[in-house]
């Protein structure tokens, strides 16, 4: 897959849209999340730990670390497609941007909605953005390509990498709370739905892309 690939189809239009309102989605969904105050999803704590730290903004931190996991793809022979790139940069300026105007929230009675909101529109916009077939995420790809490499599952893979990024975003001050236990519970459900309900249909095969039987299956196929 090269940047370009996937360029052209009586589709093109409405991909590109869900290419780009998803991405921005889930800048504004991990927003939502910091906004919230009760966990981060896990490349958040990352991002907002390397934040506290650094003093640059989360949304930067976001593309920093973006553009660092995409240079990992190299020695594991990953190819970026448009969504892999637009990915790093599109996150990052729209979580920045909805943090401008969004508040903090306070009090339970408001972080638990705007947590919960946070979440659902996550699943939201990785449907939308997986759904459109321009290849998967940064992080996304590193998880697929390790996969590929090593020869272990998915989940296992998965799951090491972000144990692995929760534990460090969290020794650098990123939240971790109950946030973060519902959307490691809640995302592969919520995926799952959102990747069949804005699945394009392929004009390859003429059928429909959906989802496979788990959120990875469907990530792996992207």
């Amino acid at each position: 897959m090269s940047i370009t690939s996937g360029l052209r189809g009586a589709r093109l239009p409405r991909r590109l849209l869900q290419l780009y309102v998803g991405l921005a989605l889930y800048g504004a969904s991990s927003a939502l999340l910091v906004r919230g105050g009760l966990g981060l999803e896990p490349w958040g704590v990352l991002h907002q730990g390397l934040a506290e730290r650094t003093g640059l903004t989360i949304g930067v931190v976001s593309i920093i670390v973006g553009a660092v996991v995409l240079l990992l793809w190299i020695p594991i022979r990953q190819k970026p497609g448009l969504g892999t790139v637009s990915n790093v940069f599109v996150v990052g300026v729209a979580m920045d941007g909805t943090l401008a105007v969004v508040p903090d929230a306070r009090g339970l009675a408001v972080q638990i909605p705007v947590m919960l909101a946070g979440i659902a529109l996550n699943g939201v916009a990785t449907g939308l953005y997986i759904s459109a077939r321009f290849g998967p995420g940064p992080r996304d790809g590193l998880m697929t390509g390790l996969h590929r490499l090593t020869g272990r599952s998915v989940r296992l893979v998965r799951t090491a990498l972000e144990v692995a990024v929760v534990a460090t975003g969290f020794v650098l001050g990123g939240t971790v709370g109950a946030g973060t236990v519902v959307y490691a519970l809640s995302i592969g459900p919520l995926a799952q739905l959102f990747l069949r309900v804005f699945a394009i249909p392929s004009a390859e095969a003429g059928s429909t892309v959906v989802a496979g039987s788990t959120p990875e299956q469907a990530i792996l196929r992207t």
